[in-house]
């Protein structure tokens, strides 16, 4: 096994172990010796005849370094490995679902920096995260004994069934013209064999695997990363334009005027459509997610289900729930009506232009008849990881004092009947999140006032 670095510190640093995952700085906090001793940790998770792990990395500078020492952390600990290669994260779920795993590796920086990288995992087809994650950096403290027997591995090329899974939930019935943007993340390849297959004009941006991301990051929900697309989607007069992250889970959407669709209103537009074919089902959105969501999937027969941010706790809500659609509003969509229930950003941007090119009229004269409200877009600012959950709390004992009545399913949501505001801790970085919206700018502001009180008496100041 060769190492990118030596590790700085003797113990392995906690830091890295998240909520849903494992992500650090490469060489300040991750070093490839913690991607072995996790890889050999999470192999002590797996059981049955034979097991075998399913590894895919994605296309920063590191991740090759990184994989090898994943890969050889599984075999040393007697386990087989199926090599799938690069891609994004969906198409490793894929291979998951579609070779019967025993678990899933993921070596992936997602939508951060490009000196940040990580791993992501599936145990026995579920999500592994939350305590699992704690777990492993427990069982890497205790140490482990190195077995006899080595484990094989052999790798395997999945991309052409992925991609075929893809293109069957593409029934047009007119032809329309789209422009992809992979913004050089993993899901490049899949995109470019994407547009070669699928019916009408399509164009590919930034397609190239890179690692660096030399145009722009890779992240759908921050608008400045979508002015490429926006300018090919106007000047080229197409019909819509796709967006993904880095590791190609999420998806952002563009509608023919150069409008983001944000991934609450795109929830809707996938909502009636679901609903058609599965009337009264449960449909999920998270706790940033618009009120008008929630009203619109009942008035349209559905059972609305606020659920935590994640992508793990996401998943892990529709497997007990049974509900057939889910989203953040990050850009994790959920499909699980003709789909396998996890967040995968091609198969929704496939959905999407499927429902765009079955529609009599175009999706920016959709948007335009959407209910309308003020937001403020998701506002993140600094607060650190041993703070953060501690200004949530006192935040949330504020407000019992004070008899008001919140939702604290992750963080404080305060709803007074004309608007809301909410108040979470970011599960991945050392940041508050927070977010307000009302019928009216004059009540956004009184909104506003009323959650910069809460934060000001914790000592923190809300962003302007």
């Amino acid at each position: 096994m060769s190492l990118m670095s030596p590790r700085k510190h003797k113990a392995i640093s906690p830091s890295i172990f998240r909520e849903y995952d494992i992500r650090g700085i490469v060489g300040e906090t991750i070093f490839a010796e913690d991607a072995y001793q996790i890889a050999r940790a999470f192999s002590t998770k797996l059981t049955g005849y034979k097991p075998y792990v399913c590894v895919c990395r994605d296309g920063r500078l590191s991740s090759p370094a990184l994989t090898e020492a994943v890969i050889q952390g599984i075999l040393d600990s007697g386990v087989d490995v199926v090599d799938i290669g690069i891609g994004p994260t969906p198409m490793l779920y894929f291979a998951s679902h579609e070779l019967k795993a025993h678990g899933a590796i993921m070596v992936t920086g997602s939508h951060n920096p490009p000196q940040h990288n990580g791993m992501k995992f599936v145990l026995a087809g579920k999500p592994f995260y939350g305590a699992d994650i704690q777990s492993l950096h427990e069982i890497i403290l205790k140490g482990s004994s190195k077995p006899q027997k080595q484990g094989d591995i052999r790798r395997h090329d999945i991309k052409q069934a992925y991609i075929d899974k893809l293109l069957s939930a593409f029934h047009p019935k007119r032809t329309i013209a789209v422009a992809w943007d992979a913004g050089n993340g993993a899901a490049g390849e899949i995109m470019e064999a994407l547009c070669r297959s699928l019916q009408g004009n399509h164009i590919a941006l930034n397609a190239v695997i890179d690692g660096r991301f030399p145009v722009h990051h890779p992240d759908p929900s921050v608008a400045e990363n979508l002015y490429q697309l926006v300018d090919k989607v106007k000047q080229s007069k197409l019909d819509v334009g796709v967006a993904f992250d880095g590791d190609g889970d999420r998806v952002g959407i563009i509608d023919d005027e150069g409008f983001i669709i944000w991934p609450d209103q795109l929830m809707m537009l996938y909502a009636r459509e679901v609903l058609k074919k599965h009337p009264g089902a449960t449909i999920i959105a998270d706790v940033k997610t618009s009120g008008l969501f929630f009203d619109f999937v009942k008035e349209h027969g559905g059972v609305p289900l606020m659920w935590k941010t994640g992508h793990s706790h996401i998943k892990a809500k529709m497997a007990a729930t049974g509900a057939k659609l889910a989203g953040e509003m990050s850009g994790h969509i959920f499909f699980a009506d003709d789909y396998f229930g996890y967040d995968d950003g091609l198969y929704a941007a496939v959905r999407a232009l499927n429902i765009v090119s079955n529609m009599d009229i175009k999706l920016s004269e959709w948007r335009k008849q959407l209910p309308a409200c003020i937001s403020t877009p998701e506002i993140r600012f600094p607060c650190e990881d041993g703070r953060k959950f501690q200004v949530i709390e006192e935040v949330s004992a504020r407000l019992k004092a004070a008899g008001a009545t919140f939702d604290d399913i992750d963080g404080v949501r305060v709803n007074d009947g004309n608007g809301w505001w909410l108040l979470r801790a970011s599960n991945t970085q050392p940041m508050l999140v927070a977010r307000a919206e009302s019928a009216s700018q004059e009540h956004l502001d009184k909104l506003l006032s009323a959650l910069q009180k809460q934060l000001m008496a914790s000592g923190i100041h809300l962003p302007s």
